[in-house]
């Protein structure tokens, strides 16, 4: 069987190189994984953040979209409750003006911040989070579906005016966004890379449960269609996909902790002062982690598709060395489809 597999990327802060690099090379990648064969390129949004740099998905949206030619690209996502969805509904139109039928809203309610950033992004967060829904809904009418009657901005358009409109997502990691994505008749991510798959499986059964298809609606779905964001590193041996992980593992280490640094390279992880607990911690998550040669990956996200109930797994892969992580990619995607990333 072969995965759909598409990228999310966070735009990871490296340490010793500044965030201006970290998005630079995020556009690179997604160059090359336009040429492997990658179905989706998206990016995440974080704010007052030391570890990520993108801050503004929207932005790097448009520059990927300007120099790739056929895979999608998109959000994992835009934090709604932080903006005006007719913003968000103009940005992505003028996103489908530049790539015609190949942009992904995806949208989320979490702040991808702390509380006291959120407020700085909008002081009505308290109440922001609770109106997620109707912006949703605000949202869908203003990339086509119309507003209602009652609504007292129906007569406000959203432009540019475009014949295309980007595929709305819901993005989540509880049951909440779930449900949200099957009554609106919309796809879902869960973002396993969060919970570390806990409650992935139940939000996924409950998305498929209670979806609503909607046939005849532009911008809905006739049946669910679901994917699975996780972190997987792959390396030409298991060995080494395990001396990478190390980065990883002492920054999940430090963020469980509720510190946020840039990623630390694999000698600063070698060279940390752990204390027992922590080095219980990191095995625990070692024997969690997808890690290893290209196949044993594969496998691992085949069977993690398989139990989720989706055919799509949208991979991130935060790692120091910035060649280390373009070879993971490629070497997935060439153990998923044998000769489409070597042609390339």
């Amino acid at each position: 069987m072969t995965l759909t597999l598409s990228i999310l990327d966070q735009s990871t802060i490296a340490s010793g190189r500044g965030a201006d690099e970290a998005i630079r090379e995020t556009l690179a990648l997604a160059r090359l994984a336009d040429q492997w064969g990658y179905h989706r390129y998206w990016m995440a949004e974080h704010h007052n953040s030391q570890s990520h740099a993108g801050t503004a998905p929207e932005i790097l949206c448009a520059a990927i979209a300007a120099t790739t030619s056929r895979i999608r690209i998109g959000t994992a996502g835009i934090m709604l409750p932080h903006y005006s969805a007719l913003k968000v509904a103009e940005q992505f139109r003028v996103l489908e003006a530049i790539a015609p039928g190949r942009i992904d809203l995806g949208v989320g309610r979490a702040p991808g911040s702390d509380g006291r950033t959120a407020y700085a992004l909008n002081p009505d967060a308290a109440q922001a989070a609770d109106r997620f829904p109707q912006q949703v809904q605000d949202l869908m009418g203003w990339l086509g579906d119309g507003l209602p009657e009652s609504h007292p901005f129906r007569m406000v358009a959203a432009n540019p005016v475009v014949p295309t409109r980007p595929a709305v997502w819901i993005l989540g990691s509880s049951d909440f966004g779930a449900q949200l994505a099957a009554y609106f008749g919309l796809p879902y991510c869960f973002a396993h890379f969060i919970t570390d798959g806990r409650g992935s499986e139940e939000a996924m059964a409950l998305y498929r449960e209670g979806f609503r298809p909607h046939p005849a609606t532009p911008g809905r779905l006739a049946a669910p269609q679901g994917a699975v964001a996780v972190f997987a590193l792959a390396a030409a041996t298991e060995a080494e996909a395990h001396r990478l992980f190390k980065s990883r593992a002492l920054w999940r280490l430090f963020r469980d902790k509720g510190v946020f640094p840039p990623l630390p390279t694999v000698e600063e992880a070698e060279a940390y002062p752990y204390t027992p607990d922590d080095l219980a911690r990191i095995e625990r998550m070692r024997a969690r982690a997808i890690i290893g040669a290209p196949d044993q990956v594969l496998a691992r996200l085949r069977a993690l598709a398989a139990a989720h109930g989706v055919e799509e797994v949208a991979v991130l892969t935060p790692c120091h060395d910035a060649e280390a992580r373009r070879t993971s990619y490629r070497l997935l995607a060439e153990a998923n489809a044998p000769g489409i990333a070597k042609a390339a």
